[in-house]
Parts: structure tokens; C-alpha cells; sequence
């Protein structure tokens, strides 16, 4: 039996809002249809099937996610066509082929030649595999540097050649969108990310080699761009959610964050104008990339603040330092008072739960529990 409203949870508790979260999916999926672009959502923000089965409503059902554990979850919940978005190693490669043998085309990445030698040689043991080489089109994170993409065509040819080995195409992320905050920046940093990612699908297809699949994408660059030719996909994820970064940054409005954490006031002190929320550390992280364009949101903005720039200004692990820039009216927030924390970063923030509360907006104000999510945590 679920829980009846939101003052009935235990805190501190992962919300969210339907309404918000069915919004945000349409306006993506909307956009890549537009686009005559294939929609690979990066799972790893929700971590749940009922987020992603939502998410893929009115495309193929193919996902991205970034754990071995992920990509068993998902496969149980009947998706069939899963990118594994993180550098494959060998020690990796059985648990890939135990999927695949279950009729999952699981699909990894690489960017180095060991690693392709690796998947050919299981390969030859008569396992299979379908693998994308990755480009770094500027984040600086993993992925054969473009223009230069050194020793693209011998990976390739490796993988090529080799029996029971699909070279499936090429893939990329744009990272460094997320430090843009201007439409413009981003629409660059996404020009930049095309660019990169169709220019080396062109250097395999004049080499006589397939790449069938040109897959890009970040929320901020999926959101802004301004040309996606020669994309087969994108793969944004947090945009399934939002969060204060991705507001700052423009990549969605103030209406658009759909996760949030509820938390209980455990303390007051006036003498220094804070209240302390159970909701530290663990329960909202401490990612400050929303920082980087208004330090004013601390570690998660207070939704509905009764007091100007309400924000969680420190936490340690178990306790959120609230604060704000004028007096806070704790009469108005007693001991047990619950609070709804925007955080910075969707993702990080929701790896804390096991599960989310789901309330919709549109309905009653988001007062009232209408269902239970579950989700997957781990490697």
C-alpha cells in the first residue's frame, strides 16, 4: 500500500514529479523526431525502467547506459538494444557475451588497439560482439582526439576483420558543454561534437569500412544544437530530470527539474541564521557544478524558500546547513518541518536511493505519493 502524501515518507527521500518528468520526455523525443534523429537515452541519470520505458515511447527501445549492472537491469526489463557508453576492458568482455547469448545486443566502445585485439581474440573463441570506437570531440575525457583521431583505421580494420565482430560505427560526448551558458556556446560546442563525430564516420566510409551508427549527444548539446546532420543518435540523460546545472547552463527553465529530496528540519540557530536539514552529503552530494554560475546555490536550492537565496550551504555526511541571504523565519519551519532540495547535479544526487517517490504536480500540487520507482545502484 503506498504511502499517502509526501509528510508520511521517511527522510530524507528521492522525489519525482510526474508531470514534469512526462514533459520533459516529450520535448525531447519531439525534438530528435524533428530531427530525423534516433533517440538512445542515456539511462544512467534514472536508473529505473519505468523512467526509461517512458523515455522511449515513440522510438525503438534502443538505451545507453555506464555499468555492467545496469545493462543486466535494463535487459530484464526487456530492452534489447543497449550501448555500454564506458571504455570496454577485457576483464569485461564474458559478462558482455553472457548477455548477448541471452539475446541482448549489447554493445561497447573502445578507442585503443589492445582493447580491439582483445575483443577480436574472443571473438575467434566464438563469442560475439558489436563495438563503437569513441571520439573525443573536446571533453578531454576518453576517446581518439579529433582532428588527428590516431590509429582510427587500425582499430577499425581490427575489428572489422575479425569473425563475429560488428564494427557498428563511431560515438562521442560533449562534455564540455556543460561549461558553456550561453545558447550560442553550447550550439558551438554541439558544431564542434558533429563535426568530430561525422568526420570520423567519413574517414572509415572512405576507407571502405561500415559505420552504420554515428551516435552523439549531451543533454545541453541535444537541447542546442542547430544541425545534427549525419547523426544517426543522440544520447542525452539528465534531461530526463533537469537540475540546477542544467538550468543555469539553459538547457531547460525553472519549471523543468523534476527530482527532488525531501528533508526534515532537525535543528534550529539563529545565531548564526542556518537550520540543519538530515539531508547531507550522501543524500545530495557534494557535486558544486552548478557553482560555476551561481554560488548562491550551495549544494541544492530550498523549493518554495521563505527566505531569500535558501540553499543547503554546507553538509557533512548525515547533516545539510541551510542558510540564506536575510533572516530565515523559523517560526515558519519548525522541528520535523519537511523541505524539498533542488540539487545540482541529477545524476549524483539520485545514486544515494533506492528508490523514488512519484508525485505529480498536476494532480494535487505534488502532495500526494501515486506511485513507487525502483531503481539500480552498483557496478
Amino acid at each position: 500500500m503506498l504511502t499517502q502524501t509526501i509528510d508520511d515518507l521517511p527522510t530524507p527521500a528521492l522525489i519525482v514529479d510526474r508531470a514534469i518528468l512526462d514533459r520533459n520526455l516529450e520535448r525531447m523525443s519531439e525534438r530528435m523526431r524533428h530531427a530525423g534523429v534516433m533517440l538512445r537515452p542515456h539511462v544512467k541519470t534514472a536508473k529505473s525502467i519505468e523512467v526509461a520505458r517512458k523515455a522511449v515511447v515513440g522510438h525503438d527501445g534502443r538505451i545507453t547506459v555506464s555499468t555492467l549492472a545496469e545493462a543486466r537491469y535494463f535487459a530484464q526489463g526487456g530492452f534489447k538494444d543497449i550501448l555500454y557508453g564506458v571504455g570496454i576492458v577485457p576483464s569485461k568482455l564474458a559478462a558482455v557475451s553472457e548477455l548477448r547469448r541471452l539475446g541482448i545486443n549489447l554493445r561497447v566502445v573502445t578507442d585503443n588497439l589492445p582493447v580491439a585485439q582483445a575483443i577480436a581474440a574472443a571473438a575467434r573463441g566464438g563469442d560475439t560482439f558489436s563495438v563503437l570506437i569513441e571520439i573525443d570531440s573536446g571533453a578531454g575525457r576518453a576517446g581518439l582526439p579529433w582532428p588527428e583521431v590516431p590509429g582510427l583505421l587500425d582499430i577499425a580494420r581490427v575489428l572489422h576483420d575479425a569473425p563475429g565482430v560488428e564494427l557498428a560505427g563511431v560515438m562521442t560526448h560533449a562534455g564540455h558543454s556543460y561549461h558553456q551558458s550561453t545558447p550560442d556556446d553550447i550550439a558551438a560546442v554541439a558544431a564542434q561534437e558533429r563535426q568530430a563525430v561525422v568526420g570520423a564516420a567519413e574517414k572509415l566510409e572512405a576507407a571502405g569500412l561500415p559505420c552504420p551508427i554515428v551516435s552523439a549527444g549531451s543533454t545541453p548539446t541535444a537541447v542546442h544544437s542547430r544541425d545534427l546532420s549525419g547523426i544517426t543518435e543522440m544520447r542525452p540523460g539528465v534531461y530526463v530530470f533537469n537540475d540546477l546545472d542544467q538550468q543555469l547552463i539553459g538547457s531547460c527553465g525553472a519549471g523543468d527539474l523534476a527530482l527532488s529530496v525531501l528533508a526534515s528540519v532537525i535543528g534550529h540557530y539563529p545565531h548564526r541564521n542556518q537550520l540543519l536539514v538530515d539531508a547531507g552529503a550522501l543524500a545530495l552530494s557534494k557535486d558544486i557544478s552548478a557553482q560555476e554560475f551561481r554560488r548562491e546555490v550551495g549544494y541544492g536550492t530550498i523549493v518554495e524558500p521563505p527566505a531569500k537565496d535558501m540553499a543547503v550551504v554546507d553538509c557533512s555526511q548525515e547533516h545539510g546547513f541551510v542558510g540564506a541571504a536575510e533572516p530565515i523565519p523559523f517560526g515558519n519551519l519548525p522541528i520535523g518541518a519537511r523541505l524539498r532540495i533542488l540539487p545540482n547535479h541529477a545524476c549524483i544526487t539520485a545514486a544515494g536511493y533506492d528508490r523514488y517517490y512519484v508525485v505529480d504536480s498536476a494532480l494535487d500540487g505534488g502532495r500526494s505519493v501515486v506511485d513507487v520507482w525502483d531503481r539500480i545502484n552498483g557496478w
